[in-house]
């Protein structure tokens, strides 16, 4: 039986993915925990020895990284993947001082200090952030310590280089990105359509980088639809 996994991305949890959990609840899913790993390559092998049989991976920003690197190691386990605000880009220039200074950050003033540094920044550009969306956010921040803040953060300095590989995958994709979203915008989105011809692009509007909690409705739609046009033994679990 087909499952589907959902992979939250930096420092979040089953929060990111409660809208979706909502609209598909009459199938098998599950929600992936990436905290305790040190590397992409290992959040996946984890995942893949954790979660047997075919998978249908949904992964959000860090976590979409995590599905193409499963796809990679694993692409006659890969079902389908479903990948929102992420990208295939390598370590930039400049990147390590910028994530070394929210690393320290998170150390110095705690997982309150770092939500409400980070968090503004990953909502919808040039719109005013809903108070009960930052609210959630930040509970969900929280609940994570420095020190997986600072594993993850290491993890993705230290990335794949997704855009050697992920051409390689032909299964069925479906890309969401927030039309606002300045981390990872539109323009990465359709680079990975570039690559994989397959891929069905979708913008969500009013959206920044948490499209799904930004916008719950429109993405768990999108979702629930994509996943139940796939493939008939998609059922409950009994």
């Amino acid at each position: 039986m087909t499952r589907i996994l959902l992979i939250p991305g930096l420092i979040c949890d089953a929060h990111v993915w409660d809208a979706a959990l909502t609209a598909l609840d009459d199938l098998p899913v599950t929600v992936a925990d990436v905290t305790m790993q040190t590397s992409i390559p290992d959040m996946a092998r984890d995942l893949l020895a954790r979660h047997d049989g075919p998978l249908v991976v949904v992964g959000h920003s860090m976590g979409g990284r995590v599905a193409m690197e499963m796809a990679h190691m694993a692409p006659d386990r890969i079902r389908a993947m479903a990948l929102l605000n992420t990208g295939i880009h390598p370590r930039k220039d400049g990147e390590d001082a910028k994530r070394q200074a929210m690393i320290d950050l998170a150390y110095a003033q705690g997982m309150n200090g770092l939500a409400k540094a980070w968090l503004p920044g990953m909502m919808a550009e040039g719109l005013t952030p809903d108070p009960s969306v930052l609210d959630g956010l930040t509970h969900m921040v929280c609940g994570m310590t420095p020190e997986i803040h600072e594993r993850q953060m290491r993890a993705l300095l230290n990335r794949p280089d997704a855009s050697a590989t992920i051409g390689a995958y032909g299964g069925p994709m479906l890309l969401i990105v927030g039309r606002q979203d300045q981390w990872s915008p539109i323009a990465q989105h359709e680079a990975i359509a570039q690559l994989c011809p397959q891929a069905r692009l979708e913008i969500i509007e009013d959206a920044g980088h948490f499209a799904p909690v930004e916008q719950p409705a429109a993405v768990a739609g999108l979702l629930a639809g994509w996943v139940r046009s796939l493939t008939p033994d998609l059922q409950k679990a009994t």
